[in-house]
């Protein structure tokens, strides 16, 4: 999938599921740089600052649908509108406590997002998605 070091961004507005999502993808291969931001906003203005030196941009974003200042749905209906300024692929991975149907059916009408995945994140679910993506 990629040259370099896997770069993954968390954008989720909980710090502790931010800290232990980090901590469960350093426990497996490979090694990943992590990045987290609190909201859609803040995920949008890093991408955004990442144009001009796409390698630093991330290769998966774990992405929270309920944060406050720009939601998930928010983040992926901007990200809609910088996605043909990307020449890298970044795999949109929904991750939520939510459990609603209309939420994982909303989340399969965005062709940006690859997965909706349930929290907690477990290192079966990372492994899971690292092998759907043939990263190893």
């Amino acid at each position: 999938m990629m040259n370099q070091a896997l770069h993954i961004l968390i954008i989720d507005d909980d710090e502790i599921n931010n800290f232990i999502a980090a901590k469960l993808i350093d426990k497996i291969p490979p090694r990943a740089k992590v990045s987290t931001c609190l909201n859609g906003q803040e995920g949008i203005d890093y991408i955004i600052s990442g144009l001009n030196n796409q390698e630093e941009l991330p290769d998966i974003i774990f992405l929270d649908i309920n944060m406050p200042v720009m939601n998930g749905w928010e983040f992926l209906e901007e990200y809609a509108k910088i996605a043909h300024q990307l020449s890298k692929k970044i795999v949109i991975n929904m991750l939520s406590s939510s459990v609603y149907n209309d939420d994982i059916s909303k989340s399969k009408t965005f062709s940006t997002v690859n997965k909706f995945i349930s929290k907690p994140l477990t290192v079966e679910k990372i492994k899971s998605l690292y092998d759907s993506l043939g990263i190893n």
